[in-house]
């Protein structure tokens, strides 16, 4: 079954959600859909619904006041949006956007008060969610702490292609998306710069005009193994 047709329900039963998600929020859920660099929330605006990541991948980050921007992660299905700011009554704490094309279902936060609140397995549910994201966040700090730009680049440009059965599919990357990538992994943009030069001349990418063509993903993929973006 192509994604596109896949409906409520099969989301639901995928990914074992009828045995946690109360009855009665079910028919007050939704399905949307994301395309590249679309933004399903906002770092700062008032959140209202909670999201289940169903399909595709998503990049979290977050901005600064002085407007840097950080990585924080990049998270593949099942997860939450929302969750957090939801227990917290908050609002939206980092910018969520999608990096593939995305399925979100979704349900707005006073239907989880009516029918959620007092239900243990939802309950159990959102806590096993909250405690591995707080773990990711504390493991991506220290990634972009203690681990050399080299390692954190490879990451982000693998992080962001799309993943294909083979080596040579979804391996370009736009030069918009390349201009983000300094500011996301902390570095500046003469060093990612230097860095992409000298994986020209190693063979590892291929510089274009209007962007880079990522041409050996298994070397890539060695390096960024001492550290990780990915959940």
């Amino acid at each position: 079954m192509e994604e596109k047709q896949k409906t409520i329900k099969d989301y639901l039963t995928e990914f074992g959600l009828l045995k946690v998600v109360p009855e009665e929020i079910l028919p007050y859920m939704s399905l949307s859909s994301y395309q590249p660099g679309e933004w399903v929330c906002s770092q700062g605006e008032a959140a209202d619904t909670l999201y289940f990541l169903v399909h595709g991948k998503i990049k979290i980050y977050t901005t600064s006041s002085e407007g840097k921007t950080l990585v924080l992660s990049f998270k593949t299905p099942l997860d939450l949006v929302g969750d957090i700011e939801y227990i917290q009554r908050c609002e939206t704490l980092n910018t969520v956007e999608a990096v593939t094309p995305v399925q979100m279902l979704a349900v707005q936060y006073r239907w989880l008060d009516r029918f959620g609140d007092q239900n243990a397995a939802f309950l159990r549910f959102m806590l096993d969610i909250i405690t591995k994201k707080f773990f990711m966040k504390s493991s991506s700090l220290s990634f972009n702490l203690l681990y050399p730009a080299e390692v954190r680049l490879a990451s982000y440009l693998l992080s962001v292609v799309d993943d294909g059965t083979e080596e040579t599919v979804n391996s370009r990357i736009k030069l918009e998306i390349l201009k983000d990538a300094a500011g996301m992994i902390g570095v500046s943009y003469r060093h990612m710069n230097r860095i992409l030069s000298q994986w020209t001349e190693e063979g590892l990418v291929e510089r274009e005009l209007d962007g880079i063509t990522l041409r050996n993903r298994a070397e890539l993929k060695e390096l960024s193994k001492y550290g990780s973006y990915e959940s």
